[in-house]
């Protein structure tokens, strides 16, 4: 296996999950900071930077590797892993701390399932990955900024009153039932021996 930066920074982020993770699992008694005229759990703040790093190293891998032509079967594996991964565990702990909806959180983590699925199957069938196309790469951004305003509690415009996390969630909400039904209309040749077997 070819451990050029792209991958290392694969693996790191693999490796800050489970400190995002003992970050919002364990009742640290860390105490609260104000931001912006906004409270915020210590540790949820920390949780944060993690999840913003971590978000960084996704933007950066893939830049990387295609520009420094450094694509590995282990990057084309663990990349999209890896960012599965990391955003699911942040909403199943959005959920469990109240800060999402548990019905939004099990469409989006049922829609990612269901791409990855079709994914997978048009590179078994064809050999060529199926490219993400505007409508996800909207859910995907919506998806990161959610979490992170969800998690410091509406940096910026809780003194507003303006639920900007809860928004960015339904827009990404939006955007994960539309861009699911865009690739599964885009690759819907993929079932067209299905009859045949």
């Amino acid at each position: 296996m070819s451990m050029n930066l792209p991958n290392k920074l694969t693996v790191f982020r693999i490796i800050l999950i489970p400190v995002f993770i003992l970050l919002l699992a364990i009742p640290w008694a860390w105490g609260s900071v104000v931001l912006l005229g906004t409270a915020i759990a210590t540790n949820y703040l920390v949780a944060a930077i993690v999840f913003i790093v971590a978000s960084l190293t996704d933007l950066l891998d893939g830049k990387i590797a295609r520009s420094q032509h450094l694509v590995t079967n282990f990057g084309k594996f663990a990349d999209p892993l890896a960012d599965k991964m990391l955003v699911m565990t942040a909403f199943i702990f959005l959920v469990e701390l109240g800060k999402a909806p548990a019905w939004v959180v099990a469409i989006i983590v049922c829609r990612e399932l269901a791409v990855t699925g079709l994914r997978l199957l048009i590179v078994e069938q064809s050999g060529t990955v199926m490219a993400a196309a505007w409508p996800g790469k909207i859910k995907t951004n919506t998806q990161m900024f959610a979490i992170i305003f969800l998690l410091l509690n509406n940096i910026g415009f809780s003194t507003l009153h303006i639920p900007f996390g809860e928004i960015l969630l339904y827009i990404c909400l939006f955007f994960t039932v539309y861009s699911g039904a865009d690739y599964f209309i885009k690759g819907r040749h993929a079932f067209s021996d299905s009859s045949q077997e």
